[in-house]
């Protein structure tokens, strides 16, 4: 559940970014990706020190990262609502 609101909250971001920077749309998306990759990486060492292995997290952060940037990445190059 905990990944799931963390992908919706990606998703979010990535929308509202679109409508508060719609002339520097590449620009914004890659401050985003940035910040979503340190966001990841501190969520990541949040459950590798609650005792999960590396292993079973990095598929989790995969997906957690690439969902949102790759939807963003979509919207800005297909420039569709």
């Amino acid at each position: 559940m905990r990944s799931l609101l963390i992908i919706v909250i990606g998703l979010l971001v990535v929308r509202l970014m679109r409508y508060l920077a719609p002339g520097g749309r590449y620009a914004a998306m890659w401050g985003f990706s940035l910040v979503w990759l340190l966001v990841c990486a501190w969520n990541l060492s949040v459950g590798l020190s609650h005792g999960y292995a590396l292993g079973e997290e990095l598929l989790v952060h995969a997906f957690l990262f690439a969902i949102p940037v790759g939807f963003g990445w979509w919207k800005v190059a297909g420039r569709t609502s």
